[in-house]
């Protein structure tokens, strides 16, 4: 039976956004299933998770980029052994900083940010693309690539995302998880700090975590082949993919 990888996209970003990461990967491992799985489109933040739940097949690996790691982590808490392992792309414990997780998003930039995609979704969406990109070797392109891939959201779908964002904490979920996990973040991120590598090492020794120095929180469109090598490094570890 063929191994079987989900990736799932973060907030606002279209699932097409992830086919280079899905091709590198096949690419080097033609015998495994890799499927692109969108987000739900559900303004009802808290069934989210169940909609996953009920859509994805069990037994597979789990891989998220930023909001899709952190729904990837729950998912795979909950399922426990039924998981395979969870990889997380640019995905923080919590997006937006706490008391107890300072390596975040400040709550003032997250709020403002928030306001603004209530008040003009379109713009915001944009302006959310130039982030992605802000600090890689090529930003213009890659926002364009993002951009071009993007699908038009729904306001009450994207608020509903927002808001998951807001609230998401998943240190107990990653550490309820018994299985194989992979953590990769990026060193000029402006959404997610790299910090937040170092205190998940610090936090829970036991994970992998690999940080790319000159890349942005579009490692997974920017990035492709070296991501794609880094996945596979880590599934064989526990497998033979």
């Amino acid at each position: 039976m063929r191994e079987r990888l989900i990736l799932l996209p973060g907030w606002a970003i279209g699932p097409a956004a992830l086919e280079p990461l899905r091709e590198a990967l096949l690419e080097r491992a033609p015998h495994l299933a890799v499927e692109i799985e969108p987000l739900p489109a559900l303004d009802q933040a808290g069934a989210w998770l169940d909609e996953l739940d009920a859509r994805l097949p069990e037994d597979s690996w789990l891989a998220g980029w930023s909001l899709g790691g952190m729904l990837a982590a729950q998912l795979a808490a909950r399922r426990g052994d039924a998981c395979r392992g969870l990889i997380g792309l640019c995905s923080n414990m919590s997006f937006r900083d706490r008391d107890d997780w300072p390596c975040a998003m400040s709550q003032e930039i997250f709020a403002a940010f928030y306001e603004a995609c209530r008040l003009d979704p379109a713009q915001t969406l944009k302006r959310f693309t130039m982030l992605v990109a802000q600090g890689a070797r090529d930003a213009r392109t890659l926002a364009r690539q993002l951009q071009v891939t993007q699908v038009p959201g729904e306001p009450k779908v994207l608020d509903a995302g927002l808001r998951l964002l807001d609230v998401l904490d998943i240190r107990a979920a990653i550490q309820g998880f018994g299985g194989p996990q992979l953590y990769l973040f990026a060193g000029r991120d402006a959404l997610v700090p790299a910090t937040a590598a170092d205190a998940l090492l610090d936090w829970l020794p036991d994970v992998e975590v690999q940080v790319f120095a000159d890349a942005s929180h579009g490692l997974p469109l920017e990035r492709p082949e070296e991501v794609a090598a880094a996945i596979l490094g880590f599934m064989r570890e526990g497998d033979d993919v």
